[in-house]
């Protein structure tokens, strides 16, 4: 049971951290040149007409950034045991889709290419942290020490 519970809690935290990350590349109405919600249809024209728009990389990395952060606390809410890990866990997945990203279509600036690797561990781990801080803090009020 627990197996089902953590692939839930890991497939609900990159869902949650696709939404995210969306919601920031849409926030410029600009740099969206197609209908729909998710970039992802239509990555290669996206990534071509910004490829000169250092902007929408720098919010494209602000987005991913919380996006794996939210996506930590989804899976670590879910999951039962060893929440950052699972969160941690969520970081490497979206680390291997954006190197696939990055080898796949070549318009992505260098300081993205570069800045990736340090954007979603930290803040998947920093997801997860949080959700544990916050169950250590209710599991002490629950049961307090005895002197």
């Amino acid at each position: 049971m627990n197996f089902l519970r953590n692939t839930l809690g890991v497939l609900c935290g990159l869902a949650m951290a696709g939404v995210v990350i969306s919601l920031g590349v849409k926030i410029n109405s600009s740099w969206v040149n197609y209908e729909g919600f998710f970039p992802f249809e239509h990555w290669w024209e996206l990534l071509k007409s910004v490829e000169n728009k250092p902007g929408f990389f720098w919010t494209l990395l602000l987005s991913s950034g919380f996006g794996a952060t939210i996506g930590g606390v989804t899976t670590a809410i879910i999951v039962k045991y060893a929440k950052v890990a699972y969160a941690i866990l969520i970081g490497f997945i979206l680390l291997f889709i954006a190197m696939l990203d990055i080898i796949v279509f070549p318009y992505h600036p260098t300081f993205y290419k570069i800045l990736i690797f340090i954007t979603y561990f930290p803040f998947a781990w920093l997801g997860g942290k949080i959700v544990e801080v916050i169950y250590e803090r209710n599991k002490r009020k629950e049961f307090p020490k005895s002197k």
